[in-house]
């Protein structure tokens, strides 16, 4: 766990940022470990081990330290993860092309330039890839009569067919990646929406309904914002069920979540909270807009046609109770159960009204 702490820069990332999440963790372990290598290099030079000639020193040490200033740079700013990775695959490649001129007692110094491919895809993306490849390729055909001793044709030739072939699988690679993390990414998106949304209206379901209203109730006492809320209550719902079946009541539910959603604003939170029961919170709003509300709301249900499915004389009325803002409010619960009591007036009172509660 705290490896991948390190890795991750610190940050957290929601379900929706997979495939960002996997790229940062590369970025993080190929510039943390460029730097453990870079200095390894160094140290093996400074003790006579393994030596890379002045130039080329100097190029490896200014390496290690932009490199270690991007991890600094990169912790906890996951805004910079594009400019970054850029970063690092400029810093790393002038670092390459200046061994492929400078140690040319390394015969195998072409193989960096194989790694900075597989990374550019999976940093970069797909255009990045291919752009980096043609330019590597172009990059050392350029260089290659510069060298103190140049590669061979036949070396040449391999050299270049082995950058087709890996940056080919990196394509291949990289493009069924991301793939599978927008599809992954998708599936998640659909689990959710099924976890938070009734099954027969599409409204919010109870738990995803209260989970969003506490914390807008949370958001307008910190911001003194007035707020309501109505409770919906059908009338004679379970005559409807009894006398026309379950079928024809599951499309008036249906209708009336429709006309209920129709009637309310965008900032509005309207959810399905039992059989015939809708609870609709709605924020930024005076006593006086949510009277006028409740009332155009009562209108609506009533005037339904349910004709489409064969019961043009099926008439729906709703109940609606009223409860506004409260200092002592510190959940929709305790809101929603004035809205109830004032909901069970309304009913006691012929149904088909609304009723407030005491100011």
């Amino acid at each position: 766990d705290s490896l991948k702490s390190l890795f991750q820069g610190g940050l957290r990332f929601d379900a929706s940022e997979e495939y960002l999440e996997f790229r940062f963790l590369v970025l993080n372990a190929a510039m943390i470990t460029g730097v453990l290598f870079t200095a390894v290099f160094i140290a093996l030079d400074w003790f006579g081990v393994n030596s890379l000639g002045w130039g080329q020193l100097l190029a490896t040490e200014i390496n290690c330290v932009l490199t270690a200033a991007l991890v600094f740079v990169l912790r906890g700013r996951k805004q910079l993860y594009g400019l970054v990775s850029a970063l690092f695959v400029v810093v790393n490649y002038a670092t390459f092309l200046s061994a492929l001129l400078l140690v040319v007692n390394d015969e195998l110094r072409v193989i960096w330039f194989f790694v900075e491919v597989v990374f550019i895809y999976i940093l970069l993306g797909l255009r990045a890839g291919v752009a980096m490849t043609v330019v590597t390729m172009a990059s050392i055909i350029a260089i290659n009569p510069f060298i103190a001793i140049p590669f061979s044709r036949n070396a040449m030739t391999t050299l270049l067919i082995g950058l087709g072939v890996t940056s080919t699988l990196s394509y291949v690679y990289t493009k069924r990646a991301q793939s599978f993390f927008q599809r992954m990414r998708q599936g998640m998106a659909e689990l959710q929406e099924l976890a938070e949304k009734d099954a027969l209206t599409g409204l919010l379901n109870p738990r995803a309904y209260y989970d969003v209203t506490n914390r807008l109730i949370w958001l307008a006492h910190r911001t003194s914002s007035p707020y309501a809320l109505l409770f919906v209550d059908l009338d004679h719902f379970k005559m409807i069920n009894d006398c026309f079946g379950h079928e024809t009541g599951d499309a008036v539910l249906a209708a009336v979540a429709r006309t209920l959603s129709d009637h309310i604003r965008q900032s509005d939170v309207l959810g399905r909270i039992g059989g015939e029961e809708f609870s609709i919170l709605l924020p930024d709003t005076t006593p006086e807009g949510a009277m006028s509300l409740a009332e155009k709301l009562r209108a609506a249900v009533g005037a339904i046609d349910h004709s489409s499915v064969g019961t043009e004389l099926l008439k729906t009325t709703a109940s609606i109770g009223i409860a506004f803002k409260q200092p002592s409010d510190q959940t929709i619960a305790d809101i929603q159960r004035r809205a109830d009591r004032a909901m069970y007036q309304a009913k006691v009172a012929g149904r088909n009204r609304v009723v407030a509660e005491s100011r």
